[in-house]
């Protein structure tokens, strides 16, 4: 039925994930973006998420279609429990189940401690942390049932080197993250479900750069600091998630991969 894993050694060669679906959260762009269309790449059908932008999900599902697979545009705020539900329910309607969830959406604010207001803080974590655990409440029962399930969260290097100042609130969140994959790997992976960390580090993507110093400064400064002398691009990340969520990474759970050219070595 749709939805469910196919059986080894029945997927044409280039498709690993043919007959899975999968969620990728704030996939209208960047690293999301990415790994929807790496997903779909490998066969899966693919949950299109943003909170915002109708139009980008849009056109992510239209790029999913022409490589062969089948995307559905989903607007929802990850931060919202209801919201989480009923996008799952959504990808259950219409593709039979959810195989790959992969919790992506995040918020990266620079601010000083002293000015991060409660409210900066909540709504940090919550789009950041809390929105994982809402995903993965939603997933894991159906995951369950079919005693198959694929849970990727999108870390960052702040949640192991805290290596940029101004960055608390991010810095807890991402941290967390991890505790979540290694709590879930342990609790669900006697039903079949795998929980990993993907945590990229220096990507080129679009971004704001008035948190940044100027982007070409920027850039000479992480070439300096990476050992493969090169800032990473968003299908290096994307490759990772399509690795855990295929057959060649069902032997590994409840860690991380680190996606930064050597810059961090954990």
């Amino acid at each position: 039925m749709p939805g469910r894993p196919p059986t080894a050694g029945q997927t044409p060669a280039g498709k690993p994930l043919l007959g899975m679906t999968a969620i990728v959260t704030g996939s209208g762009k960047n690293i999301g973006k990415a790994i929807a269309l790496a997903l779909a790449e490998s066969g899966a059908n693919v949950v299109v998420n943003g909170s915002r932008d109708r139009a980008a999900l849009d056109r992510v599902v239209a790029e999913i279609e022409r490589l062969g697979a089948k995307g559905l545009a989903v607007l929802a705020d990850v931060g919202k429990p209801a919201d989480v539900r009923r996008m799952v329910k959504l990808a259950e309607k219409h593709f039979g189940g959810v195989d790959i969830a992969i919790s992506n959406a995040a918020v990266r604010r620079k601010q000083a401690f002293l000015d991060i207001s409660v409210d900066d803080w909540k709504d940090t974590l919550n789009t950041n942390l809390n929105s994982a655990f809402y995903l993965a409440q939603a997933v894991i029962p159906g995951m369950s049932a079919r005693r198959f399930g694929r849970i990727i969260h999108i870390s960052g290097v702040d949640g192991f080197a805290a290596h940029v100042n101004e960055r608390a609130h991010n810095i807890v969140s991402k941290a967390g993250i991890h505790g979540l994959t290694k709590a879930l790997a342990k609790e669900f992976g006697s039903r079949g479900i795998t929980v990993n960390t993907v945590a990229p580090g220096a990507i080129e993507t679009e971004r704001d750069w008035s948190h940044y110093m100027a982007p070409a400064a920027w850039r000479r400064m992480r070439r300096r600091q990476i050992p493969l002398g090169r800032i990473g691009r968003v299908e290096e990340i994307a490759a990772a998630c399509v690795y855990l969520a295929a057959d060649g990474g069902s032997f590994v759970s409840g860690q991380v991969i680190h996606v930064n050219g050597g810059q961090f070595m954990f």
